[in-house]
């Protein structure tokens, strides 16, 4: 007597072509992710060799983790890493500081009931961010230099006898490199705010309403209560790329005058690299980078676990 295998439920069935549709869809994806950020990784190799452009690295010294002793054995490279290091830091913890700003723009931008008001001061807001770096400190160059707008208008006004060097000074760049990454960046982070309201039940407004509360009454009991667990999730990822500023922007900005002041660990690692021709040695920061971004991850991933019952890996 033969067994007759059980018919596989039809809903199963159903759910398991699903699963491979979407499988195929993210499929390039991931292997764009695959390429562009853990294939690379196999460059670390070079931290571990004495390397010298352009020999191949067969031909090359193999010098084991001296380059991760250097970093901190030589009393020069210290001070200019600990400089650097500082900078990173006064940016990252500047931007922290800041995160909540596209939070209340997005908040005020879905108060505004003019809808084509609305759309425009969203359009102007959002296209800076689509702007290269480079064109954004044309503008400054324009607006700020020593012949530039702000300087020739205030000497025709008499308010200043002698150009006043913005650009070209090492005062104040942290909060100049704020303010213009702020505004290239504001428009473009309220967008993900902007749709989590999209997302509350507008239920909640009308009971509210019901009950008499007023505009501001809605804000702080309905919409900012809601944008909360979207804005911990950005600023935990936030924490965990505390190290990484980028460095195309202070890359266009900087000059022999602030150097000092506007080098963070991206921009000093491209400078070892390339200009000081030590790519082995900027290999192992930024090894050594990566390896800190990862466990600063880990710990915000403990810490939201712990406080707020969530993961966000």
């Amino acid at each position: 007597m033969t067994k007759t295998k059980p018919d596989v439920p039809k809903q199963n069935r159903k759910d398991g072509s699903e699963g491979r549709k979407m499988f195929l869809l993210i499929l390039p994806f991931l292997i764009l992710c695959f390429l562009f950020s853990y294939f690379p990784l196999h460059g670390w190799i070079y931290a571990l060799y004495d390397y010298r452009a352009p020999l191949s690295l067969s031909q090359c010294e193999f010098v084991g983790l001296k380059w991760f002793a250097t970093l901190f054995s030589n009393p020069t490279q210290v001070k200019q890493l600990m400089t650097v290091m500082k900078n990173t830091f006064a940016m990252s913890i500047l931007g922290l500081a800041t995160s909540f700003l596209p939070v209340l723009f997005a908040v005020f931008l879905n108060e505004v009931k003019c809808r084509w008001f609305k759309n425009i001061v969203q359009t102007l807001t959002t296209l800076p961010n689509f702007i290269s770096w480079t064109l954004v400190y044309s503008i400054a160059f324009c607006l700020f230099s020593a012949t530039g707008m702000f300087n020739t208008v205030c000497q025709n006004l008499g308010l200043i006898s002698e150009p006043l060097k913005i650009l070209d000074s090492g005062e104040h760049v942290w909060l100049s490199m704020l303010l213009w990454n702020t505004w290239k960046g504001l428009g473009w982070g309220s967008i993900m705010y902007l749709a989590a309201i999209a997302g509350i039940d507008q239920e909640m407004y009308e009971a509210a309403r019901v009950d008499g509360a007023g505009r501001m009454q809605l804000i702080k009991n309905i919409t900012i209560p809601a944008l909360l667990p979207t804005y911990f999730v950005m600023v935990m990822l936030s924490v965990a790329n505390f190290l990484s500023n980028g460095m195309d922007q202070y890359f266009v900005f900087m000059n022999a005058f602030n150097k000092e002041s506007i080098q963070v660990l991206d921009l000093y690692v491209y400078n070892i690299g390339l200009t000081g021709q030590s790519l082995s040695l900027a290999t192992a920061i930024g090894v050594m980078k990566s390896v800190v971004s990862v466990g600063l991850l880990v710990l915000v991933n403990f810490a939201s676990k712990k406080t707020r019952g969530e993961n966000i890996i």
